[in-house]
């Protein structure tokens, strides 16, 4: 998949608000600061070329190489750990087919390879722009040789870790590091061949995944993930720059940045209309929005922890992934990330609210999107 820039996303006519998002930024990672580290990381920083080529290359080779085997997903929060499994096998041209435990078997397409092994091309550019990416010592992971690349805070720690092939390129490995030097997501390969079983019968067809409904929101999450934001093509079309601007003049909330450098590089909507499906990434960090209209039913967030912060109800739940859940204007953001709950409440908190945008709010928000268009110099 290849994504519009933060830039595209907003449009020309944000570009004089970006000083005052920076600011607000700046703010807001004292409450994601457990990913971001020093602030000062949202300058432009330098990073080894080879370094960036090798993730470069790992982006391609999720597409180009076959392989099957087994991955997981490992997160920490506190003193607590939650592990998944699943069995992978990808065919170039055939997509990725999944089978765990606890989802059954489910397929995704090939635009969605990357997004399996954890790192695509739209993440390399925001991992650049956020952090110093540098070359490692040389490690081995799966009884195979691996080099090894360091995403790097401005004072030097690492915040990310990846393990890459040397003989095929593929990513194997990947940790996200918190500012203490604790690992809080680790994913990647328990085990992998590159020798590839006999292909499956035609006749057949592909196993489909499903969709699992969250619980008061009414949102769907693509069943059998490795990643908060990776069963994105599930939901359809990306949406271009101009399908994204359709939205926001009808009111949808698209926030081009969130707290803690989250940056919006992926945008889709649900196969019929309906929920909007929001990905954003500092290049380590996967956070995705789900956005729905509509009112939260209380009634249905029976198990989930019921809090307060900065004036708004969330509702938050802790597992493998953490979800948080709250609402305003009109609609119910679910947002849904492999990082610490501190960074799903501080998006959950930071989205849109007040009352629904009326007809007439709408139609001037278009009307002064078309002007700006027709003024070059506005």
């Amino acid at each position: 998949m290849t994504a519009p820039t933060a830039s595209g996303l907003a449009g020309g006519r944000r570009s004089r608000r970006y000083a005052v998002l920076a600011c607000g930024i700046v703010g807001a990672l004292a409450v994601a600061g457990l990913l971001s580290g020093d602030p000062a990381a949202v300058r432009r920083v330098r990073s080894d070329p080879g370094a960036v080529g090798l993730l470069r290359a790992a982006a391609d080779a999720a597409q180009r190489v076959p392989y099957q085997g087994r991955r997981f997903l490992t997160t920490w929060n506190r003193d607590r750990s939650a592990t998944s499994r699943v069995s992978v096998t990808h065919r170039p041209g055939e997509g990725i087919r999944y089978r765990s435990g606890t989802s059954g078997a489910g397929y995704r397409p090939e635009s969605a390879a990357g997004d399996t092994t954890g790192f695509t091309r739209d993440t390399l550019a925001l991992l650049t722009r956020n952090y110093s990416v540098v070359r490692a010592g040389d490690s081995v992971v799966c009884g195979r040789a691996a080099r090894v690349v360091e995403a790097r805070r401005p004072d030097g720690s690492p915040a990310g870790r990846f393990w890459i092939d040397r003989e095929t390129g593929l990513m194997l490995h990947r940790e996200l590091i918190d500012a203490t030097g604790r690992p809080v997501v680790v994913t990647g390969f328990s085990e992998i061949s590159f020798t590839m079983p006999p292909a499956e019968n035609p006749v057949l067809g592909r196993p489909r995944g499903g969709l699992l409904r969250f619980p008061g929101a009414g949102v769907g999450e693509p069943a059998a993930g490795t990643g908060a934001a990776s069963g994105a093509s599930a939901w359809g079309e990306r949406l271009d720059r101009a399908a994204i601007d359709g939205l926001r003049d009808r009111g949808w909330p698209v926030p081009p940045d969130l707290p803690g450098r989250l940056t919006l590089y992926d945008v889709r909507r649900e196969n019929g209309g309906g929920t909007v499906h929001l990905s954003y990434s500092d290049g380590l960090a996967a956070v995705s929005v789900f956005v729905q209209r509509g009112r939260l039913d209380e009634r249905g967030m029976a198990g989930w922890q019921k809090t307060f912060r900065r004036g708004r109800t969330v509702f938050r739940r802790e597992g493998l992934r953490r979800w948080a859940v709250s609402a305003g204007k009109g609609y119910v953001y679910t947002v849904l990330t492999d990082a610490p709950q501190s960074t799903a409440d501080a998006v959950a908190v930071s989205m849109p609210h007040g009352p629904a945008d009326t007809f007439w709010t709408r139609v001037s928000r278009g009307a002064r999107r078309l002007a700006s268009s027709a003024n070059p110099f506005d």
